[in-house]
Order: structure tokens, then sequence, then C-alpha cells
């Protein structure tokens, strides 16, 4: 079996739902179910006999260690995390508690596991850490894009974070051995996305008829990766990384954010015309950018195409039009999550555009 951590949350529950889909082995689903975790997103897995879902925390060992020892985990895959640099900002401590202490409590646990294993149930185990193209900083336009070799230099808590844990995975291969895997992978974007971030939160507000929040002007460039690529990258690196080795995950589709939003709006005007007939663009709303927000990440994934052979399958405007269909055919689910203290948040967060 596997353990994935975090596996109710965004990307978490994709992969879960992926691998199980096709197939492969049952997973143990570890997840705290903090505002970010959904078990709606797993619901079609509620007779799966496959999937064994463990309500817990990272940080508790006595629950990690019982759970690896007693499903005799081969592989363990940490999507664990809190991800939102808002948050972040108001809120650090979440960030350093989850993703620096609880990624040191698990991997301590799996360390100990792990050294009692032998032979080849010791060969072949794996720690998979999911980490983000934020560890490395901002690029200035005429930059290239980020190598695994690229220094880290994190400008928010969130990015902060993330970068001690990747620093912890690296220790913990070379002071202790162990048979770890990074990824880095940019802005995700997809089905059961939590509608906090820019592409979930624009296409909500925009069938509510609520502005369309815009950071600054707008003009920050992210790379957008579809979350199935990403699932089948980690699939590919689980199953033929080299151990120690790290792994850009990019979706080669450089977008501004505001070319995003056009996108969007100009997909929700073709298939959920507003009742006026006007186009949901007049919804966009300019708010004061927040602080350190980075100006562009890019991802240069060249490598796990050229040594793993990964390549995305989805173009940005397939993922998108995918998205937005979606979205459009499960506003039930996006109703159940935004719950009132949701609500609160978005209001405190987007000061003059709720």
């Amino acid at each position: 079996m596997i353990l994935v951590t975090g596996g109710a949350g965004f990307i978490g529950s994709n992969f879960v739902l992926d691998w199980l889909g096709g197939g492969l082995e049952p997973v143990v689903n570890l997840d705290k179910l903090t505002y970010a975790g959904n078990l709606e997103n797993l619901q079609s897995l509620a007779k799966n006999k496959n999937h064994i879902f463990v309500r817990g925390d990272i940080a508790d060992s006595e629950l990690v260690s019982s759970l690896l020892n007693q499903h005799k985990i081969r592989a363990v895959v940490n999507f664990a995390a809190e991800s939102h640099v808002d948050r972040s900002i108001h809120g650090p401590i979440d960030f350093i508690q989850t993703n620096v202490m609880g990624t040191f409590n698990l991997l301590e646990c799996c360390r100990k596991y792990w050294g009692a294993l032998s032979g080849l149930d010791k060969e072949r185990f794996r720690f998979l850490h999911v980490s983000t193209d934020e560890v490395f900083g901002s690029l200035a336009r005429d930059e290239p894009a980020f190598t695994e070799n690229h220094r880290y230099e994190p400008n928010s808590p969130y990015s902060a974070s993330k970068a001690a844990s990747d620093h912890l995975v690296r220790a913990w291969l070379h002071t202790y051995g162990m048979p770890v895997l990074t990824t880095n992978c940019s802005n995700n974007y997809g089905p059961y996305h939590f509608p906090e971030k820019l592409i979930p939160l624009v296409i909500h507000n925009a069938l509510k008829g609520k502005p369309l929040p815009i950071y600054g002007d707008g003009q920050q460039i992210r790379d957008w990766l579809y979350v199935s690529d990403h699932c089948s990258a980690i699939r590919c690196v689980l199953e033929k990384g080299v151990l120690g080795e790290t792994y850009n995950i990019g979706g080669c589709n450089e977008k501004a954010n505001l070319d995003v939003v056009h996108t969007i709006c100009d997909l929700l005007d073709a298939q959920k015309p507003r009742a006026d007939g006007r186009s949901y663009k007049d919804q966009i709303t300019f708010v004061t950018d927040r602080p350190g927000h980075d100006k562009r990440y890019a991802m240069d994934a060249s490598k796990i195409e050229r040594e793993l052979g990964w390549r995305p399958a989805q173009t940005f405007e397939s993922g998108m039009a995918q998205t937005v269909q979606w979205y459009l055919a499960n506003e039930q689910w996006t109703e159940n999550v935004t719950s009132g203290a949701y609500r609160e948040w978005v209001e405190k967060q987007y000061v003059g555009a709720a």
C-alpha cells in the first residue's frame, strides 16, 4: 500500500482519485481536514475497499508510525501542507507547524520505519515530497525559468516554510540515506480546487455576480499546470525517479493573472452568458496588491522530460476549458465548501471587492 498525506485537499484528492482510477495499489489517505481538506472530493471512493481514509495530523508521530507499520507502507507521497500565501501572511504559525514540524515528524517516522525494513521491502521504499516553485522566489520577465539548481529565495511565510521542508528532506537523504524524491511544481488548477485561489475564486464570483478581484495591475505571471498532468508526473517520478533527485514539474504555460481571468470570462460568456448579455469582464475589480507579491514564476521542466519521459498532456486552453466545464457542472460542490468562515476570509482579504 501507499500512504498519501493531505489526500483530501485539492492536489492530493486528485492524485488519490487518479491513482485508484488506474487500478494501482490501495491507498491509506491521511488528512487533518482543515478548511481546505474536503471529504466531498473523495465521495466517489466511499465504497472502494482500496481507499482507507484516516483523519489525523502528520505531526502525530504515534498515528503516523502505526499507519506505516499496520499497512506495510511501501511509499509515502507527502501533499500535506498549508499552501495559501495570503493566509500565511495573516497567520504564519500554522504554516510553520504543518509544513516544517509536520514534515520533520513524517520524515522521522518514515526513517525509523524504513530502518527496520529488510531486503526487497527496504530497497523499494520511497518518500516523495511534493513542493512548489515558490521556494525559488521571483523572476524578472527576461530571466530564464527556474531549474532544479536554482537558488532558494522564498519571499513569503508560505514559501519559506516549504523551502524549510525541502531542506529537511535533503538533509534526511544525506545524513541518514533516506530514499527520498522531491518534486517542485508550478501553479495547479482543475477540479476540486478550493475557491480561495485565483481560478476557482473568479469562476465562483463570476457566477454569483460578484466582483472579480485582481491584485495590483494583474501582470503577475505564473506557469499553469493542469492538476491531472501533475498527478501523472508524480506517478512517473515515484516509479522511475532517481533517489535523491529533485524534479521540476511545469505546464509550460506562462500567463499573466489578468490574462487568466480574461480567459475564464470568455469561456463563461460562451457557456453560461450573463442574463443581461454583458461580459463577465465587466465584473473585474483591481484591488491593492498583497505584500511581497512575486512578479513571475516559470519552471524549466526539461529534466523530467529528458530523464523520465514526462510531458504535460494538456495545453492551457484545453485545461481551462475542462476546468470551467467542471465547475459549471458541480456548482453544488462549490456551494458546500464556501462556508461562512470562507466568506469572512475573502471579505477580509479582498478589501473593497466584496
